[in-house]
């Protein structure tokens, strides 16, 4: 570090400082609130909002995540703490600016041409991120990294599925920052706010079952569902209560926050004994029952995608790999061999297939994902 910031211009030695105190300050936040952990929401909001307007924002600065656009102002009303137990998350909204993209071909002849140009070609915008103290947000880097490159397996069969890897940056030891998803709700959020079951949500959202709208966001769910309940089983996503289950304005199902991955659970109890999540009300909105004809392409469907994961196991397996002496907590000895276990490469595509079904049929009739949900209901005011 020090061999490095030595080598800086003075110029982008400024410009180095300048963007690490904003960044510090802003996550900063987070430590500030641990003196309120166990006060009510409306004093560690308002706690929030004290620390956000002694900021100062500073030419030039970015968002970790986002180094393509500038910071030009903080919305210091918008500063809200997320739910955790014993760590203190919070949302900030910043004003942010962009360029366009380029038009080609275009060349400007004057220096006025060229101001006036690059106004023009700027968009400013409001972005929505999360910043975390105390949580080593490696795991969910590589956890999207995954989920990135099922994303490309799955299109490059031409597979239609659905995933959202959005961007989690790690940014100091124990410190990150993480995209708010763009239109999405949490399901929890989503039974607080509206109504309390999804398939009644769909209704509600999209219009009655016959309806265009309602379709196509039914065949957005069924698509998400089909590839998360494949990257859920083969990277052991745990902590799947309804806080961690998002839908977005199209319909899709999303998954965050990847604490528990791999071979490690919350407090080490294996509640979620299920290959994946998939619960009575998941299935009423894929037609209400595993014959109708939503569900059974929704089965077809992750049979196909995990048929397709295999073809990568090995690829997948190095992305693991190259990660195993990271310290992350998610590792034991077995990882690497139970991971590749579940891809039952000892099978040929039938059997392969056969074993996905069992899975998929698994989820559907298991009881302790009702159980983890009550659990989560119990201790930490998470509705399901």
């Amino acid at each position: 570090m020090g061999s490095l910031e030595s080598s800086f211009a003075p110029a982008d030695r400024e410009f180095y400082e300048r963007e690490f105190a904003f960044f510090n300050e802003v996550t900063g936040i987070s430590g500030t609130l641990r003196s309120v952990l166990h006060e009510p929401k409306e004093v560690k909001k308002q706690k929030i909002e004290e620390e956000l307007r002694k900021i100062q924002v500073e030419v030039g600065v970015y968002l970790p995540s986002n180094p393509d656009g500038q910071v030009i102002g903080i919305d210091r009303k918008s500063g809200k703490p997320l739910q955790s137990h014993a760590k203190t998350p919070f949302m900030a909204t910043f004003r942010i600016r962009k360029n366009k993209p380029s038009t080609p071909g275009v060349i400007e002849e004057t220096e006025e041409n060229d101001r006036a140009s690059q106004k023009q070609n700027t968009y400013e915008t409001w972005l929505s991120a999360i910043f975390k103290v105390g949580d080593d947000c490696r795991q969910d880097v590589l956890a999207l990294q995954m989920i990135a490159a099922f994303r490309g397996i799955f299109n490059t069969v031409g597979l239609d599925v659905w995933v959202f890897p959005y961007r989690v940056t790690a940014t100091a030891p124990g410190c990150g920052v993480i995209d708010v998803l763009p239109n999405s709700i949490s399901r929890d959020m989503l039974g607080r706010e509206a109504v309390n079951r999804l398939d009644d949500y769909f209704v509600s959202r999209y219009g009655n079952e016959d309806s265009i709208r309602y379709q196509e966001a039914r065949s957005n769910f069924v698509k998400s569902m089909a590839a998360y309940s494949v990257i859920s089983f083969l990277l052991q996503f745990k902590d799947r209560h309804n806080g961690n289950i998002m839908i977005d304005d199209a319909g899709h199902i999303i998954h965050i926050d990847f604490g528990f991955i791999f071979d490690i659970a919350p407090g080490g109890i294996k509640f979620e004994r299920a290959p994946f999540k998939l619960t009575a009300e998941m299935i009423a909105v894929m037609g209400g029952s595993t014959t109708s004809q939503p569900y059974r392409w929704f089965e077809e469907l992750t049979i196909k995608a995990f048929l397709a994961a295999r073809q990568h196991a090995s690829h997948l397996s190095h992305i693991v790999e190259v990660m195993l002496d990271s310290g992350l907590p998610c590792f034991k000895p077995e990882t690497l061999k139970n991971f590749r276990d579940r891809f039952v490469l000892d099978r040929d595509e039938r059997g392969a297939a056969e074993y996905m079904r069992e899975c998929v049929k698994r989820s559907a009739g298991s009881s302790s994902t009702g159980v983890y949900d009550r659990f989560q209901l119990i201790t930490n005011g998470i509705p399901y």
